[in-house]
């Protein structure tokens, strides 16, 4: 390999660049070096960029959800070898602390945690991947690299969003935000076989999409209706069986609360930047559960069954594909909604 690569560096709040940096090598006996194919970039990375996760030490190379072929494997890596195509996922797990004993996942005591977040990311040429033999995935044959671009993020943290709302068949749904997170909790909602899924979000065209694609059966626009009264209209006045926020707003949080029937189940996904308040006063009496959380991405080989099988199907959400060289173009266009940007994918640099 290269003794330097191309990468998107942070260097602290609306301070990005595309720059050279060393390529990562083997640290720990079961590390990975993955060569990246595709990546993309995500909401968590415009939140980072934007100054929103403070925490991130700065310089840090983004991204986290990328498939690549893994190009060197530490003597620990009994699972994989070079030459395999791997999806990844964007929490690294070790399989042994408290926590991953726990099933929790995205919060391995390792101190690796996501990718681009407290270690390097993957908006680069190479990356190194920790406890490979846990966080990498065997792309099957007769699959493309994008079929399972997005099982190691938003794919698994839609469906984390519609597993915490626990639906049952018959159920009414509603989701808030018609991003890409959104619209993969729509999509996997469907698995637990609710009778209606209610998008929700201000831009039009992506409710068309929802739409369009299946994955929804009523679009609401709160720029044009009263959600919550609609939401009550089209469940005799109860309001829906289960609620997701998939955005991390304050609009999208008090609607998910206001639009949940009594009893009902509140999922949050969406990454917040700020507090928000929670009206106690007025919802205790309510009876709901709220649950919310990080991705703990342990469902990715369901997932990739799942593609295999013809069940899902996301690639209708990637809208823009350009090289790494792009890379800011893409931070500008999807961080600003521009250009009716779904999914922004990376390809490999080109030289």
């Amino acid at each position: 390999m290269q003794e330097t690569m191309k990468a998107l560096v942070y260097h602290g709040p609306e301070k990005i660049s595309l720059e050279d940096v060393p390529t990562p090598k083997i640290i720990e006996p079961d590390d990975a070096i993955v060569r990246v194919t595709t990546s993309t970039i995500c909401g968590t990375d415009i939140h980072i960029w934007h100054g929103g996760m403070p925490e991130v030490e700065a310089p840090r190379i983004l991204g986290h959800e990328f498939v690549g072929e893994i190009v060197e494997v530490g003597p620990g890596v009994r699972n994989f070898k070079p030459g395999d195509r791997v999806a990844v996922s964007c929490v690294t797990q070790c399989g042994e602390c408290f926590y991953c004993r726990q099933g929790m996942y995205s919060h391995c005591t390792t101190g690796s945690w996501i990718f681009g977040y407290m270690i390097e990311g993957a908006q680069a040429e190479y990356v190194r991947v920790p406890h490979a033999n846990m966080g990498c995935h065997l792309i099957p044959e007769g699959l493309t690299e994008e079929d399972v671009l997005f099982v190691g993020d938003i794919l698994s943290t839609g469906y984390f969003g519609a597993e915490q709302a626990c639906i049952e068949p018959g159920d009414t749904v509603a989701v808030m935000g018609c991003g890409p997170v959104g619209m993969c909790a729509m999509a996997t909602a469907r698995l637990w076989g609710p009778s209606k899924i209610i998008a929700v979000d201000t831009i039009d065209s992506r409710l068309e999409m929802a739409l369009k694609q299946g994955i929804a059966d009523v679009a609401l626009n709160p720029l044009k209706v009263d959600v919550a009264e609609e939401i009550r209209k089209l469940t005799g006045g109860l309001g829906a069986d289960r609620t997701i926020e998939a955005v991390g707003a304050k609009p999208t949080y008090e609607l998910a609360l206001e639009c949940v029937r009594a009893g009902g189940n509140v999922s949050l996904v969406g990454v917040f930047e700020k507090p928000q308040e929670l009206a106690m006063n007025k919802l205790w009496i309510k009876n709901i559960r709220i649950s919310m959380g990080l991705v703990k991405a342990n469902r990715i080989p369901e997932l990739i069954k799942l593609i295999q099988a013809g069940k899902l199907d996301m690639k209708f959400l990637i809208t823009h594909r350009a090289p790494l060289n792009d890379i800011l173009k893409g931070y500008d266009i999807f961080g600003n909604k521009k250009d009716n940007v779904i999914k922004w994918v990376v390809t490999p640099f080109e030289r």
